[in-house]
């Protein structure tokens, strides 16, 4: 991270020298109506979706829930939190998304434990969900969750630290907002959406909670569409999980609202978009290239999906 970033951020703010003269955490910073919830109204200016603060540091915050979606990205050092009653230790270059559901337990950080919170209104994930489509992911269901209030799953922990462009988005995301750079909105927004986009990638990377075994069978479905989008077929999935084929075919529809053909399709029409746009091939090259035989089945689902035949698709969506 930026060396001139990384101190502004490493600064003792005042709440946290009045921790260390022995005072603990100021409440009225955080909370409004419930002592137990972190109200988005005391730390969002008014108009605004969106904002980032340093995690106060060196006290522990007892069990507790946010009214917004929290993001919390370690710049440097780790942090100890509980959540739902997991475990969870978040190391540098990691980031965590909890939902309004998730109940969160923090302990107390040291000096060199710089993490950073994004606070953030659920309708501020609204561009970054167009920028990721229709095709299913945990972090898609996780933000679609949160925007209808279900909170299915509490949290998301993507263990990315190696990831270079991940990291890179998070920096632009934190120095656009700390300093308030001009168009921030649109901005920001877009820049959220293209690290979903980059996170989507990395599903692989996520550590769920662990009493969720619905969302590990869908992260471990999903994955599997991921990779073997052109030939991967249900019953080798099923053969893999060690799951009855029939039972496997009714929870994946449960979990993702969609038949494993249908994510399938979607996997290979969005691949076909991308290399249509990104690649010079001829159309039929891009059809066998991502599993269809027939162009003529193919050219049918690509224009019921995306509403234009493959070659309009290219003319109007390329650069």
């Amino acid at each position: 991270m930026n060396v001139k970033l990384l101190n502004e951020l490493r600064r003792i703010s005042p709440e946290e020298e009045g921790i260390l003269a022995g005072n603990g955490p100021d409440a009225d910073i955080y909370t409004s109506r419930r002592a137990d919830t972190v109200d988005a109204d005391k730390l969002l200016e008014r108009g605004r979706l969106i904002t980032v603060r340093p995690s106060t540091r060196f006290a522990y915050f007892p069990p507790h829930r946010h009214n917004y979606i929290e993001v919390v990205y370690m710049c440097q050092g780790f942090t100890h939190h509980v959540v739902d009653g997991d475990d969870i230790l978040l190391r540098e270059g990691e980031i965590l998304f909890l939902s309004q559901k998730a109940r969160q337990e923090l302990f107390p950080a040291g000096e060199e434990d710089i993490a950073v919170n994004f606070i953030v209104l659920p309708q501020f994930f609204d561009e970054g969900l167009r920028m990721l489509g229709e095709t299913e992911s945990p972090l898609r269901a996780f933000l679609l969750d949160a925007l209808q209030g279900r909170g299915e799953t509490s949290y998301l922990h993507f263990q990315v630290a190696d990831i270079l462009p991940i990291q890179n988005l998070l920096e632009n995301l934190i120095w656009s907002l700390w300093n308030h750079e001009t168009n921030q909105r649109a901005i920001n927004q877009i820049s959220m959406g293209l690290l979903f986009l980059n996170l989507v990638n990395y599903s692989d990377r996520i550590a769920l909670e662990a009493s969720d075994r619905g969302a590990n069978l869908q992260l471990a479905v999903l994955n599997y569409v991921e990779d073997h989008y052109v030939d991967g077929k249900l019953s080798d999935l099923a053969a893999i999980l060690g799951y009855d084929l029939f039972w496997l075919s009714k929870e994946i529809r449960r979990l993702t609202g969609r038949n494993y053909t249908r994510l399938i399709q979607a996997k290979r029409l969005q691949q076909a978009a991308y290399l249509l746009t990104q690649t010079s091939m001829r159309v039929d090259e891009i059809g066998m290239k991502v599993g269809y035989e027939n162009q003529s089945y193919f050219y049918r689902l690509f224009k019921k999906e995306y509403g234009e035949t493959p070659r309009a698709y290219r003319l109007s969506h390329r650069a």
